[in-house]
């Protein structure tokens, strides 16, 4: 097998934004049915469980720094059988994996780089090598925010083959997704080509994620392009306006380099109940205006980003799953080319992507303020006159007004041409498909 590239951005959901480390299997099962059930025929399709599901204490806001964390004689991290029940006696997340697949959905699973901690404290053999966990352990290597895990050595003997060993075992439990985390920030070139080389020797197609992206440089792209299915450009993105405001930069810069060779990932999308025993704040529906989650929406999708929900999808608001079921703006992310921001002035973004002689024109206020602004056509890329336009967030079709002389009513458009006012809630956006 090989590492699995996708020809268009993964969509799913993943635990972190709404359980942190805590989460249980009857929550996972609990999004994927609701998955299964009401999203599925939209495209969402993967299921992730996040970090420190081998962690018998894990709790809400943080990691304990001497987690007795669940593993097996070849120091391979186990599902915690009192919150995945159906893993006990050695099944792992196999009858889990198995459950999901019967929903027609994807299992994806978190994963730190390196080796636990307390496998190198036994110093337990390494699957398929003559050596030990100590041996190809890397102390000076390590998580600064994780505890758990040392870094590997790969200059050593077994490294190799203990990546190796996990791989094996994911894709006997039926994982199809991997979330490799720490990998990125410092840049791990070393752990990043043995994770990808041990998965494509695994019996099984597996999309491999990478994370955090901090500070993460387009340098790298042929080095990921090479060894990941999706890799994230930013930290954790939080439900704040200045964590989406953020990534208009970030995005800018990666747009024009996604694509099925490997996609540019903005992060989770923290839509819907969160924070129920996350990792930061209290339960709560986002802290997002509405059109805020719409502005996020929107960018993702003209930049191809993948798409992860972060919200507990059984107990979201319908206002808040109502974003992701709108087939006419996921268009977008599954068939669209030449995604790109054509201007940013002041407090206005305007990006365009297109397909064959459809064009898609999203238009961002990112002021604190409302505002109008009326738009010469040919400057969103939609020529002199284009025949209609329609809002297709709301279905709506948008006027088009021709110039004919210069005015105060239209200054930004040149006679010959035709304008569009633009109504913008703060921090909203329009998204027009002409």
């Amino acid at each position: 097998m090989t590492l699995h590239k996708t020809p268009t951005p993964p969509m799913g959901w993943n635990s972190w934004d709404c359980y942190g480390t805590t989460v249980t299997e009857a929550e996972v099962l609990a999004n994927a049915e609701f998955m299964a059930a009401h999203l599925l025929r939209h495209g969402w399709d993967t299921i992730v469980v996040d970090i420190d599901w081998a962690d018998p204490t894990a709790r809400a806001h943080g990691y304990n720094e001497s987690a007795p964390l669940v593993i097996d004689e070849y120091g391979r991290v186990q599902p915690d059988p009192v919150r995945f029940p159906s893993s006990a006696g050695g099944a792992g997340f196999g009858p889990l994996a198995a459950r999901i697949h019967e929903l027609g959905l994807k299992f994806g699973i978190h994963i730190m780089r390196g080796i636990p901690r307390i496998a190198v404290d036994r110093d337990l053999p390494v699957r398929g090598a003559e050596a030990t966990a100590a041996q190809i352990s890397d102390p000076t290597n390590v998580c600064e925010w994780n505890p758990h895990y040392l870094g590997l050595d790969h200059r050593a003997p077994g490294a190799a083959a203990y990546y190796r060993s996990l791989a094996d075992q994911y894709a006997q439990w039926g994982v199809d997704f991997i979330k490799a985390d720490d990998m990125l920030w410092p840049y791990q070139a070393a752990e990043i080509e043995a994770l990808s080389a041990a998965i494509d020797t695994a019996p099984r197609h597996i999309a491999l994620s990478l994370s955090p992206g901090r500070d993460l440089s387009a340098a790298h792209l042929e080095h990921l392009r090479g060894h990941a299915t999706m890799w994230r450009i930013c930290d954790d993105l939080w439900d704040r306006w200045d964590d989406v405001h953020a990534n208009f930069a970030r995005l800018a810069r990666w747009a024009p380099l996604a694509g099925p060779d490997g996609w540019p990932d903005a992060d989770m999308l923290p839509l819907g109940r969160i924070g129920i025993r996350a990792e930061r704040g209290e339960p709560r529906e986002g802290a997002l205006t509405l059109p805020e989650r719409r502005s996020l929406v929107t960018l993702w999708v003209m930049a191809r980003s993948p798409l992860m929900i972060g919200g507990d999808l059984p107990t979201s608001a319908p206002e808040t799953i109502a974003l992701f079921t709108n087939d006419d703006v996921l268009e977008i992310l599954r068939d669209s080319t030449g995604n790109r921001e054509l201007l940013r002035e002041h407090d206005l973004v305007v990006w365009t992507a297109e397909r064959g002689d459809t064009r898609w024109v999203a238009v961002f206020n990112t002021a604190d303020e409302a505002r109008e602004v009326p738009f010469d056509t040919r400057s969103l890329g939609l020529g002199p006159a284009p025949a209609t336009v329609t809002d297709i967030w709301d279905a709506a079709s948008v006027p088009i007004e021709a110039v004919h002389e210069q005015s105060d009513a239209a200054r930004s458009v040149a006679p010959g041409s035709s304008v569009v006012r633009i109504t913008l809630e703060p921090h909203g956006c329009r998204l027009l498909r002409a």
